[in-house]
């Protein structure tokens, strides 16, 4: 049988694929599995291929000569030159524990805001103002970004509770702040009472989002005027939650100056504390900063400091 020029070329591509596609298979499976399961032996969790990456790979190749091969060469090549390292969570998890945080059950907050949302979404306008009368009767103040969401509905009465109790207390919070403020101006030197509500109070309303972002940016600036007080007249009496709030809220405005300022006095008062890595790995994911934000998760991955889940699927996909 006389094959043409092109056939001839088409049969060897296919063949020199296939036998790289093999060979593949074989190295993974026979080679660098078992030497990777013994490297890692009494480890829960692993995540290097397995056999059945290898195998998928190998399916991957024999459908798609040549082009299968190169892909995985490239993505290959491309994580090694870009990250520079493979995957390892030795390091991360070594000393430390996965905090699973078991909270008591809130059971009005569980019973009302979450079906107030799914009502919205429906458009469900009786469970909706149901929903609604049950979060007026409870603690509104926790729940003001919930709330807002019925503004958007098309159900009037749902949007007329809504716009009323958003009214009302965001009206109370103004005066509440203004009040606060002002007891700042004329507490004495050694007094930080009022700092202390101010922040705490003020952190809880904003981190909502319920404001115009010409409002939100002020009430920002007048709570880290609050904690620039508190900071000046006695700073170990600031809480690390504060710390945490204070970074948060000018993150969200995009003051990352006086946000990385923040960051850097909550590591010096509390250097052992989870949050004050977060909020600088917040920080410097946010301005881009790579070289800031890598060296402040390795010097996390080398504490004692216990991470919780959230923070260990961060170190999971940047490690």
């Amino acid at each position: 049988m006389n094959l043409s020029r092109h056939e001839y070329i088409f049969l060897m591509v296919v063949l020199v694929n296939t036998i790289v596609a093999v060979l593949y298979l074989l190295i993974g499976i026979l080679i660098m599995v078992p030497i990777r399961n013994r490297k890692r032996e009494g480890e829960i969790e692993r995540l290097h291929d397995n056999r059945r990456t290898y195998l998928l790979r190998f399916i991957v190749m024999l459908l798609c000569p040549v082009v299968g091969p190169l892909f995985f060469f490239m993505v290959h090549l491309f994580y090694l030159t870009i990250f520079r390292f493979q995957v390892e969570l030795d390091d991360v998890m070594f000393s430390k524990e996965r905090v699973r945080t078991q909270l008591k059950a809130d059971e009005d907050r569980e019973m009302n805001v979450m079906p107030l949302e799914e009502a919205v979404a429906v458009s469900d306008y009786k469970s909706l103002r149901t929903a609604m009368l049950n979060v007026l009767k409870g603690e509104i103040r926790d729940s003001l970004s919930a709330i807002s969401l019925a503004l958007e509905t098309r159900d009037s009465e749902s949007s007329h509770y809504a716009a009323s109790v958003l009214s009302h207390e965001l009206s109370d919070f103004r005066m509440e702040v203004q009040k606060l403020y002002l007891g700042i101006r004329e507490e004495e030197e050694d007094q930080t009472e009022y700092e202390d509500m101010m922040i705490s109070y003020t952190d809880n309303v904003l981190k909502q989002k319920v404001f115009t972002e010409l409002e939100q940016n002020r009430f920002v600036k007048m709570m880290v005027e609050a904690a620039e007080s508190f900071y000046a007249k006695d700073p170990a009496k600031m809480t690390c939650q504060q710390y945490e709030g204070v970074c948060l809220r000018l993150l969200e405005i995009r003051d990352y100056e006086n946000s990385g300022k923040w960051c850097i006095r909550q590591a010096m008062q509390y250097p052992n504390e989870l949050s004050s890595y977060t909020c600088k790995l917040k920080l410097y994911f946010t301005t881009r900063d790579r070289e800031a934000f890598f060296e402040t998760l390795e010097a996390l991955k080398k504490s004692d400091i216990v991470i919780d889940n959230e923070t260990l699927e961060l170190i999971r996909i940047f490690s």
